[in-house]
């Protein structure tokens, strides 16, 4: 199991990995899937704008969603064929202004996406409550636990993908 943790970036190749990205409250995870490349990848963002700092790319969604296209890339997977999915984004510390960190954080990560060219083709975001998210590496599936809730398949297995091989 490899963690993304706050500002983080993480790609795995391995079918046998699984991706987890802990407690996203206000943060989006951004979960990206070649499925035939058995290539996953997850970002857990933390704030809408870099302001130009080049440190910790993982934590800005100007700088997190590039990156992690780059590392997919760098490992095997090809843009047309990504699954892309987001979580997160959460109203952790109230409603109203600059405190809607969530909305802006999700709304930061879409138009990055959008900037790149890449379609986002699930989401599980907004509301109140903090949200785990899951990715089998092998599987090409995504899974959210909401806190206190239930789970939701964001992005479901791969058709033709069995457990890290092809079907």
């Amino acid at each position: 199991m490899t963690h993304a943790r706050i500002g983080e970036i993480v790609v795995s190749g391995n079918p046998d990995d699984e991706l987890v990205a802990l407690g996203l409250g206000s943060c989006i995870g951004v979960v990206m899937i070649d499925a035939q490349a058995h290539v996953a990848g997850l970002a857990h963002v933390m704030l809408p704008e870099s302001g130009g700092e080049r440190a910790a790319k993982g934590k800005f969604a100007d700088t997190a969603v590039p990156e992690l296209l780059a590392q997919m890339a760098a490992h095997g997977a090809v843009r047309g064929r990504l699954r892309v999915a987001i979580t997160g984004g959460a109203a952790m510390f109230g409603s109203g202004g600059q405190l809607e960190i969530g909305a802006r954080n999700e709304a930061a990560v879409r138009s990055a996406l959008g900037a790149a060219g890449v379609r986002c083709d699930a989401a599980e975001t907004g509301g109140t409550q903090g949200r785990t998210v899951r990715i089998s590496v092998g599987h090409g599936a995504a899974t959210v636990r909401i806190a206190g809730g239930y789970e939701v398949d964001l992005l479901p297995a791969a058709a033709g993908v069995a457990a890290g091989r092809a079907a």
